[in-house]
């Protein structure tokens, strides 16, 4: 259970920060940057947040480490144009650096996206 319980810190260390979605399967990046440039947030603890075109989440997070990598998988809930809309994702960070992922949103769409390190 200890290893279990540090292998989850350490996960969850490495992918903590803001990250700016470069890439999204679904939307150019013109769209993704509408309001503000594309970004993904994961806090030091089990939650964060994110941003695209006219969409906003807050994501509940569950941090692991999948074959050495870090790893999240997360529900969500926010806005899209002011509508409620929730669903959930996922992200892995590879060697490079860099952070690949998935938004689902509930009976809709899902994206892929690429996000690097916001420095």
């Amino acid at each position: 259970m200890t290893v279990q319980r540090s292998r989850r810190i350490t996960a969850r260390a490495r992918i903590t920060g803001r990250w700016r979605i470069v890439q999204m399967a679904l939307w150019d990046q013109d769209v993704v940057d509408l309001v503000q440039p594309g970004y993904i947030v994961f806090a030091g603890s089990s939650d964060g947040q994110f941003g695209f075109a006219v969409v906003e989440g807050w994501m509940d997070c569950a941090h692991s480490d999948l074959d050495g990598r870090a790893h999240v998988a997360f529900s969500w809930d926010g806005s899209d144009e002011g509508d409620a809309v929730c669903g959930r994702g996922w992200a892995t960070q590879h060697e490079d650096g860099t952070l690949e992922g998935e938004l689902c949103f509930h009976l809709g769409d899902s994206s892929g996206f690429v996000a690097h390190r916001d420095e």
